[in-house]
């Protein structure tokens, strides 16, 4: 099936998309409240997902460049575009498309919402390919211990936010209802509870706490139960991060050699892109060796 992206560039409901981008995304997803079981509406649809760019874009050198000197191209990092609505108004996108690279980078960073694109229930995911299966099925590989504090950040700024007064629309007479904004505060026990389950070295799942989830929603919890709540978990946590069965940190050569399978999967051999360390070395010696004799010859 067609992703997403592509139906939306064939239809012309995407404003400047990269040429290369309908024929190169390998994995798409729905997230937001429909991911998270907390929802049934279907209109308003974030999809995030990743890509795989020409050649040339992620191996920068094979079009002459040399980082860090002269003019160096535009690196395509991500596609996004907000609001997208069919044309019957039916469905409205927010569109999130990521270079894997980068998506890579943010998930080995345990960026929440890249790390949760991966952990979406099955229901959710729009489209994928072979690489987008493959990186699917290696997703506990990105979880280390460095999650915690990453989710953390996110929910206590979710948390600061949860009172602001500063609404609009329905965001604005929920606030007013209710005292203080309920989407912040979902988010902020959604956050603590995904840190959870990672700690504990578990698969992710982001139903887990759907009904918690809803109650929040439904206005069923005050400003300082989620407060008192997320005081007493921010305590368990801690000590969950200290007996973590989970790495410190990412497995970096693990993930870099999951980045060039996918890589060679897309484009075949990768012989004229990556050469190994120890190959490198050598290259560079001879080279190094090239310019002396040469330096020498011309008296330098």
């Amino acid at each position: 099936m067609p992703s997403i992206v592509s139906q939306l560039i064939e239809r012309g409901l995407l404003r400047s998309p990269p040429r290369f981008l309908a024929d190169n995304v390998h994995y798409e997803t729905m997230m937001g409240s429909i991911a998270y079981g907390v929802s049934n509406d279907a209109s308003d649809i974030d999809v995030y997902g990743f890509c795989i760019p020409p050649k040339d874009v992620v191996f920068p050198h094979l079009a002459g460049e040399i980082p860090g000197f002269g003019r160096q191209q535009k690196r395509f990092e991500q596609f996004q575009q907000h609001h997208v609505a069919t044309e019957d108004g039916a469905k409205v996108y927010d569109v999130s498309i990521y270079n894997i690279v980068r998506f890579f980078t943010l998930c080995m960073e345990n960026n929440p919402n890249i790390i949760d694109s991966l952990f979406t229930p099955a229901r959710c995911v729009l489209h994928t390919t072979a690489v987008g299966q493959l990186v699917r099925e290696n997703r506990r590989l990105f979880l280390h211990r460095g999650a915690w504090p990453k989710f953390k950040g996110y929910a206590y700024s979710q948390l600061a936010k949860m009172a602001s007064k500063e609404r609009t629309g329905k965001r604005k007479a929920m606030v007013e209802k209710h005292g203080f904004d309920l989407k912040f505060a979902y988010h902020v026990v959604r956050l603590l509870d995904e840190a959870e389950q990672i700690l504990s070295g578990e698969d992710l799942d982001l139903e887990r706490n759907r009904e918690q989830l809803k109650a929040i929603r439904r206005g069923e919890m005050t400003e300082e139960e989620i407060r008192t709540w997320a005081a007493e978990k921010e305590k368990a946590l801690e000590k969950a991060y200290e007996a973590s069965p989970l790495p410190w940190g990412p497995d970096e050569p693990a993930i870099r050699a999951l980045l060039l399978r996918c890589l060679e999967h897309h484009y075949g051999s990768l012989e004229e892109c990556v050469v190994e360390p120890g190959l490198a070395v050598e290259t560079l010696r001879e080279v190094r060796d090239l310019i002396d004799e040469r330096g020498k010859r011309l008296g330098l």
